[in-house]
């Protein structure tokens, strides 16, 4: 028997698109979506929808929800928008790019009011990637237009 705190059940993450269970695919699986080895993925074959796995995560827990080729597309093209600002921050504050982009997303999520369980870009789903991708275009427009204060 047992002694002290129970052993939470390993995470399964269900697909978004289908609701089927997602499988742990590993480099050299017939339906690992990468060339090379990226580390394990949830995936969902029907969907080509998955999701990484966090960083030294012994049970494997999900990065975050399954994304399919469009959500995919929104997070890369997200992750493109914010970089001038997390390398302006990188240079103002003297901070690291982890912390600069934790940030960034953090100030994003919280301006559009995103009801996400954890301020990351893996939670926010196609809408709320393109919502946040206008919102970063429109304020780096504000920026441009307004003369610097002498």
């Amino acid at each position: 028997m047992r002694v002290g705190r129970p052993v939470p059940a390993p995470p399964q993450p269900s697909c978004d698109y289908c609701g089927a269970k997602a499988l742990l695919a590993r480099a050299g699986d017939d339906a690992y979506p990468y060339l090379e080895d990226h580390g394990p993925v949830w995936l969902c074959s029907p969907c080509e929808a998955w999701i990484g796995v966090r960083a030294r995560s012994k049970r494997h827990v999900p990065l975050g929800r399954l994304a399919n080729a469009a959500l995919r597309d929104a997070k890369s093209r997200l992750h493109d928008a914010l970089e001038p600002l997390v390398a302006a921050k990188m240079r103002r504050d003297g901070v690291n790019a982890f912390e600069a982009r934790g940030k960034a997303m953090k100030w994003v999520i919280a301006s559009l009011g995103l009801a996400v369980d954890t301020p990351s870009i893996h939670a926010l789903s196609l809408e709320q990637c393109e919502q946040a991708i206008r919102y970063i275009a429109d304020f780096r427009a504000s920026r441009r237009r307004d003369p610097p204060a002498s």
